[in-house]
């Protein structure tokens, strides 16, 4: 790929996601999000891609789980893509800071009446006795609720404001294509620089 100096990271990002949507099997918007604690201690999962506003990658949790008291801890995280079709990878990192309680109750509303059920049934993070236990939780909730279920106070989004991107193709003899976007002083303005594969 040839590089200007400036380079617009979510221009380029949202044209490789939407190449990665014609040709993943399933779940494209897949990201692997790092968190650490604040004694340093590193853990990583996999989220769903949600939406980018205003430049920043947003996902949605528990705000009790364990990457959200990571996130509470030191507001730092880490993304990465990797679309095996494309063989393509894209790493970011930055803040994570959470979302308002619009954002969040606009994309809750848009979920399944399951998917909102089991917002309310599942205590991210923490031991569970069974899964019956579970199952007997979520069909208590069913009864409870019609289709108007409001979003629990302690789950919601987050999004990451990225402050470095990293770009990277497959090549012949491990000869990848590897380029970095760092923000310049000027707003929304970034510059990118191959590198060593």
């Amino acid at each position: 790929m040839e590089l200007d100096r400036i380079v617009d990271p979510i221009l380029l990002f949202k044209n490789w996601l939407s190449e990665a949507e014609k040709n993943e099997i399933r779940d494209p918007n897949a990201m692997q999000l790092a968190t650490v604690s604040k004694n340093g201690m590193p853990s990583v999962r996999t989220v769903l891609l949600k939406d980018i506003i205003d430049t920043s990658f947003v996902f949605y949790t528990n705000y009790e789980s364990r990457k959200s008291n990571e996130i509470n801890e030191t507001a730092k995280g880490a993304i990465c893509f990797y679309w095996k079709s494309l063989n393509r990878q894209v790493r970011l990192t930055g803040s994570v800071n959470k979302v308002s309680d619009q954002v969040s109750d606009k994309y809750y509303q848009s979920r399944s009446r399951g998917s909102r059920i089991g917002a309310w049934a599942s205590k991210q993070s923490r031991e569970l006795e069974s899964r019956e236990v579970l199952m007997e939780k979520v069909k208590l909730l069913e009864s409870k609720y019609d289709e108007d279920i409001p979003r629990p106070t302690f789950w919601g989004g987050f999004a990451l404001k990225p402050d470095e991107f990293e770009f990277w193709e497959d090549g012949d003899f491990r000869l990848h294509d590897r380029f970095v976007l760092k923000p310049t002083s000027l707003k929304n303005e970034w510059t990118a620089k191959r590198y060593y594969p």
